[in-house]
């Protein structure tokens, strides 16, 4: 029990750090969006806790199966910090901003070919904008793109190669799919695999269809994404976070159908060993 509270407080912390990243990172920016940021670093960090104290399952998914929610957060906190130091110099670069700015753009370059999703992020830079910012939200893109790509690939091996989520315990399907009712509707394995194509359609269409969004939701608000650092590193890490989670459930809930659907051939060859008829 008091192993269980401990592991949830450390979350607790390291989700509000990761929250609070750009917020620490980069200076001089919208106080009422430090703010802003403070508050959502302590709910997250109050969700967590609540999350991962409790022995019931609540809303997050894969609790009990890690590195699943540890590879999302480190991706996510990788991509604030090096967006944030990115941007955090602008004006006055260091040897570290210049570095990751060089990198961006090589990144961007190799990621921007036609259709590509880097394309659609020139819908956040305003006409008439200096071309310092052009350069600077394309080599972002590169980097959250490339990060993205990286979180995928090393989820991949885990699963193709590691047999994830194979571990001490028995995988738990109401503990780690808590929003997924196994008893509705039809067969398991069916549903299962459904969500899982939807899930990967949804991460693949959306790192084009958000740059729009975001746009259009700009335009309409009167909310300048340019305007403030700290929303452009955030509308750019959420542009490739949201998808890469997306794509890592579908990957994730395909590899749980799998698994049912072995344990149900290794229960029925069982029985036919036994010279019994499943019924």
């Amino acid at each position: 029990m008091y192993a269980q509270l401990l592991g949830a407080v450390v979350r607790a912390i390291l989700v509000m750090i990761v929250i609070s990243t750009p917020s620490l990172l980069i200076p001089g920016d919208n106080p009422e969006a430090t703010q802003l940021v403070t508050l959502l670093a302590v709910f997250g960090a109050a969700f967590t806790f609540s999350e991962y104290a409790s022995t019931n399952p609540g809303l997050i998914e894969f609790r009990n199966a890690p590195p699943f929610n540890r590879i999302r957060a480190l991706s996510i906190f990788v991509t604030l910090f090096v967006l944030s130091v990115l941007v955090s110099s602008s004006g006055h670069p260091t040897t570290l901003s210049i570095i990751v700015e060089a990198t961006g753009l090589v990144l961007a370059r190799a990621l921007d070919f036609p259709y590509s999703p880097l394309n659609l992020l020139n819908h956040l830079i305003p006409a008439g904008s200096p071309i310092t910012d052009r350069i600077a939200v394309l080599s972002m893109g590169g980097l959250a793109l490339f990060i993205g790509l990286i979180t995928l690939s090393v989820f991949a091996i885990l699963v193709r190669v590691f047999d994830w989520p194979k571990g001490r315990t028995a995988f738990n399907v109401w503990v780690n799919l808590p929003t997924f009712d196994p008893t509705a509707g039809k067969d398991v394995v069916t549903r299962l695999i459904r969500d899982a194509r939807v899930n990967i359609l949804l991460g693949i269409v959306l790192p084009f269809l958000l740059p729009v969004l975001a746009s259009i939701s700009a335009d309409h608000l009167g909310l300048p994404i340019l305007a403030s650092r700290q929303t452009l590193v955030w509308t750019i890490t959420l542009w490739t976070f949201f998808p890469v989670s997306l794509i890592m459930r579908g990957m994730a809930m395909n590899r749980v159908a799998d698994m049912i659907e072995i344990r149900r051939k290794q229960m029925i060859a069982a029985v036919d060993a036994d010279g019994m008829v499943p019924v």
